[in-house]
């Protein structure tokens, strides 16, 4: 499907993703969340609905304890996380978000349905449905290959 002058799919896929990950982070900044660590959204997903433990957030960022501690340290110095004792072993502490880390959750939210809605009204909701479908069958790739799943919102 490739000729030689266009451009690779991986580099196009990760230049799409770079972008839309900037714009989401300044329409974030815009809304007051201008202070999210690059790991943010990834613990956001985790924790969303259900408390866990900086051991799960390790696994789950593929890092160690150590570096998950920093990025859960950042995230409760700016409001975005709480940690509280695990009843029967004050060892343990849960991560939970606070209602900053939901309100930042949420404004992400709109903007991905609205950068959506606006790629639709670009190119058409058939093109743009297909590149979803493309999308999806390449996450559900992901964890074939040994890649974590990132929940849907």
């Amino acid at each position: 499907m490739s000729t030689n002058n266009a451009t690779d799919f991986g580099i196009l896929l990760n230049v799409a993703f770079g972008t839309f990950k900037i714009q989401l982070h300044k329409r974030l900044a815009q809304e007051g969340f201008d202070d999210l660590g690059s790991s943010f959204g990834y613990v956001f997903r985790m924790l969303e609905g259900q408390p866990g433990t900086l051991k799960q957030v390790a696994s789950g960022l593929g890092i160690t304890a150590q570096g998950a501690l920093k990025v859960i340290n950042d995230m409760v110095a700016k409001g975005y996380v709480e940690r509280h004792d695990e009843p029967g072993d004050g060892r343990i502490k849960r991560l939970a978000l606070t209602p900053r880390a939901l309100a930042a959750m949420a404004e992400a939210h709109r903007f991905h349905m609205q950068f959506e809605h606006d790629l639709a009204a670009k190119l058409g909701a058939s093109q743009v449905a297909a590149m979803r479908s493309a999308l999806e069958e390449i996450h559900a790739r992901a964890s074939a290959d040994g890649m974590a799943q990132v929940r849907p919102f």
